[in-house]
Parts: C-alpha cells; structure tokens; sequence
C-alpha cells in the first residue's frame, strides 16, 4: 500500500457512520434499572496475599519496562536534536565566486541553506529536512570545486 491509497483511506474515514442499532434505547433501559436499584450490595473476592503481590509485581515490572524505554527514547531524541543543531550551526558562511555565471548559483543555494537551516531549528526532527540540507550543502561543495576547477 502507497502512501497515496493510505491518503484515500484516511478520507473515507470522515464519512458519517451509522450504528446498526439504536444505542440510546439500551443507555436509558440500563440507566432505568440503575435508579430502581437501591445501593446494590458488592462483595469483593478473597485476594490471596501472594496473589496480590504477584499483580503488584507485576504492575510494577510494566510501569519500569514502560520507564525504561521512555528514557532511552528521550536520550536518542535529544542526541539527535543536538546533533543537528550542532550541524546547523556549524555550516559553511557564505561565499561568492569571482565568476559571475556561478555567483547567480552561490547566492541562490546559500539563500536555500539558510532557509533550510531555519526550518530544521522548527522541526529538528525532520529526515526530509536534513536530506534536503545535505543535497544543498553537496551542491555548494560541488559548486565550489567547479569555480577551483575554472580558475
């Protein structure tokens, strides 16, 4: 599946949904019998305490799983921010060849990685962004070499 039938399905998901049966008569039937009901009387099961410890334990051992892949989760992202703005702020300054025919090229792909540098400090998360500044700066460095190359 393309991302395009993905697109196609998520709008068909916006259609109003009928249910198969009326919902309200049930509600009001159970809400009916729930105010006829004196306070109904609710005896617990006996809990074995080495059943109570073992749920505890295991509740326990989630809520830590759970913690756990949280706080790797949160050092990867903020490795990641930090290694793409430490990039961000360490790009090239800009540069303008003696050529004229490639300073037209210079200006406009040093104005591309500017604007990309800004909207990658907004969305520091964003591999479409970063491949996009990677492709600007490879043509810069491109660019570069052609105006060695011509002298």
């Amino acid at each position: 599946m393309n991302e395009f039938e993905w697109r196609r399905q998520m709008r068909d998901l916006r259609q109003p949904v009928t249910p198969q049966r009326d919902l309200w008569t049930s509600l009001d039937a159970a809400l009916d019998d729930a105010e006829r009901m004196d306070a109904p009387t609710i005896q617990a099961s006996p809990v074995h305490p080495s059943r109570h410890r073992q749920r505890w334990l295991v509740a326990v051992s989630l809520v830590a799983s759970v913690l756990l892949v949280a706080g790797i989760g949160w050092h990867r992202l903020q490795e990641s921010t930090a290694s793409s703005l430490a990039r961000v702020s360490t790009a090239p300054a800009s540069w303008k060849p003696a050529d004229p025919r490639l300073a037209g090229a210079a200006i406009e792909l040093d104005a591309a990685r500017m604007e990309l540098q800004l909207a990658i400090q907004q969305a520091p998360h964003s591999p479409a962004l970063q491949r996009l500044l990677d492709r600007t700066e490879l043509q810069q460095t491109q660019l570069r070499q052609l105006a060695n190359q011509a002298g």
